[in-house]
């Protein structure tokens, strides 16, 4: 993602880094001059002085569908591996639209359908989280206001030596399944030994990449839309 800015002519003033989680030295040594919003679900990821590398930060405990900032007040928003932990990334594009000053740019990451595909049919769909098309997150962008999305993607594939070694490194991560209807009782000691039995000791990850320009005439459309949902 960091590589992606290479390509792409920004000063921003303040950054919004949405789902932050550790912090990016990388992303502050770009932008040295920008103050940084930091807003991360998990208030251990806020740790005063984990951002100090910002010229001037801000942690905030929050959610990207209900972002507690104020309409136009950032020029970039990041968002780097958080979208597929949403039910709904529309919503938190609509967010980030309103948070974006005119002319902004909304730059993000996440994982595309093809992610743990070997887990999935080991395990079975409904047990492992599940991801967007990018096409579809490119039709949420316009949706939500934004112009001219330029999506991307890229596979990653790993070996293992064994499949229990696969599953330790996914326990490792801290990461589950998020979906809404995923089975919530435990799944016995013969679906362990069918699950290690038939999954393959690789893992796909579908790596997907967006980027959007917030225009004028979008924010203003916004705008209007608020103010008429408050008249009575």
């Amino acid at each position: 993602m960091l590589e992606r800015l290479d390509y792409v002519r920004i000063a921003p003033r303040r950054v919004l880094d949405a789902g932050s989680g550790p912090p990016r030295r990388e992303l502050g040594k770009r932008y040295p001059g920008a103050d940084l919003y930091a807003l991360d679900f998990a208030r251990g990821m806020l740790r005063p002085g984990r951002f100090s590398f910002f010229r001037k930060s801000l942690s905030i405990c929050g959610e990207m569908e209900r972002l507690p900032i104020g309409p136009e007040t950032v020029d970039l928003v990041w968002c780097n591996m958080a979208l597929h932990w949403l039910s709904d990334p529309l919503v938190a594009f609509r967010e980030f639209a309103r948070v974006l000053a005119p002319e902004g740019l909304c730059f993000f990451s996440t994982l595309g359908p093809d992610t743990l595909k070997e887990l999935r049919g080991a395990a079975g769909a409904a047990r492992v989280h599940a991801f967007i098309d990018m096409h579809d997150l490119g039709d949420m962008l316009l949706a939500a206001g934004f112009s001219a999305p330029v999506m991307d993607m890229e596979i990653l594939s790993f070996t293992y030596e064994r499949s229990s070694a696969l599953l330790d490194d996914l326990r490792a991560t801290g990461q589950t399944s998020a979906r809404m209807d995923r089975p919530r009782g435990l799944a016995g000691r013969r679906f362990a030994e069918r699950l290690r039995a038939t999954l393959p000791p690789r893992a796909t990850f579908e790596v997907v990449y967006g980027h959007a320009w917030k225009d004028r005439k979008a924010n203003q459309d916004v705008k209007t839309v608020r103010v008429f949902k408050r008249m009575p």
